[in-house]
């Protein structure tokens, strides 16, 4: 018999909650448990329902989502989705709320944004089995690390001559689980690093934001690629949640370029293309780096990239949110050095250095 994933939907809107819960049930093996207008109700049916999953609204009356959030991965964790508008305020609250534990986010359902109900629904399940099987890593584990939007963490690895002079450049990729991961990689990285390009799978609205947080916290400057930047040492850039990231030629070395072409492995940004365009122009001066996720996007770039005489390194399944990516990429021989992600930043310098 199926033993069906059991799902609490906590939204402050009515109507919300009935359109979640439908979605979901629709899934063959999930079972909406209970729906709670606000984080009240919610603790006590958690008490009462004990489900797998809980999917929560982002902001909520009563007791915000955030402090809901806190007090739940400190008291009784479990997996959470994030269930946001599409404001630029719910995209910062969304991020503090992966940082505090919740294992992923989804935009809310909306007629306007070109996705279909249907595809919609697919994606919000999921997300769901996904946190289902997700390690949990609590609040607490967030609170010693955390530190103040106007204090960037200085790297523990300090700069090496001749390390932005390397030629290198180095590309990444994640998905569920990435934010808090590419926050933790960067942190180990100094403000004279290679040029760093990054894709994360996330909606348009959320990686203006998710640039900004990481600029604050980390020694290079980080921006949201917007397509013709010179690719310069000291700058990571992140892909828009709109258009594949790539890197091209220009008329004094290379520049990023945006592509809104078709999605790839149902993404766009996809990992693979960044990949690719880095096997194509950079290939041994370029170091490949794939972190948690759910899927195989990337797995495939990764590997040419690694045939291409590019260094490669995978995060290691124990500290991984979700070990999917980097799994894949691992099976089929793309990841040349595979390791826990507190160390993936020194192994990375390291190998730029040598």
């Amino acid at each position: 018999m199926l033993m069906k994933t059991r799902v609490l939907v906590v939204d402050d809107s009515a109507l919300m909650r009935g359109l979640l819960s439908q979605l979901i049930g629709s899934a063959p093996d999930m079972e909406v448990v209970g729906a709670a207008p606000d984080a009240q109700v919610a603790r006590e049916m958690i008490k009462s329902l004990n489900p797998d999953v809980m999917t929560l609204d982002v902001q909520m009356p009563k007791m915000g989502g955030l402090e809901f959030l806190e007090r739940l991965m400190r008291l009784r964790p479990m997996p959470v989705v994030m269930v946001s508008s599409f404001t630029a305020s719910a995209s910062d609250t969304t991020l503090k709320a992966l940082e505090l534990g919740a294992i992923d986010f989804i935009g809310k359902p909306r007629a306007e944004n070109g996705k279909s109900m249907e595809s919609y629904a697919e994606e919000l399940v999921e997300k769901i089995r996904a946190a289902k099987g997700a390690r949990l890593r609590s609040a607490l584990s967030f609170s010693a690390t955390s530190r103040p939007v106007s204090s960037p963490a200085p790297s523990p690895f300090p700069s090496r001559p001749g390390l932005a002079a390397s030629g290198k450049i180095i590309f990444v990729g994640a998905s569920t689980g990435g934010t808090e991961a590419i926050k933790e990689f960067l942190q180990g990285i100094p403000a004279d690093c290679p040029p760093i390009l990054i894709v994360q799978h996330m909606p348009e609205s959320f990686t203006a934001s998710f640039a900004r947080r990481l600029d604050s916290l980390s020694a290079p400057r980080v921006i949201e690629a917007q397509g013709n930047e010179k690719i310069e040492p000291g700058t990571v850039y992140i892909a828009p949640g709109h258009s594949h990231l790539l890197i091209r030629r220009g008329n004094a070395g290379f520049v990023t370029e945006l592509a809104a072409t078709p999605p790839v492995n149902r993404h766009r940004p996809s990992v693979d293309v960044l990949f690719d365009s880095a096997t194509a122009l950079v290939g041994r001066k370029a170091v490949g780096v794939i972190l948690t996720g759910m899927g195989k996007d990337g797995a495939q770039g990764l590997l040419r990239l690694r045939q291409s005489g590019a260094r490669t390194f995978g995060q290691d399944e124990a500290s991984c949110v979700v070990y999917g990516m980097p799994r894949e990429a691992f099976l089929i021989g793309a990841v040349e050095e595979q390791c826990p992600l507190d160390d993936i930043a020194r192994r990375v310098i390291a190998t730029v250095c040598a």
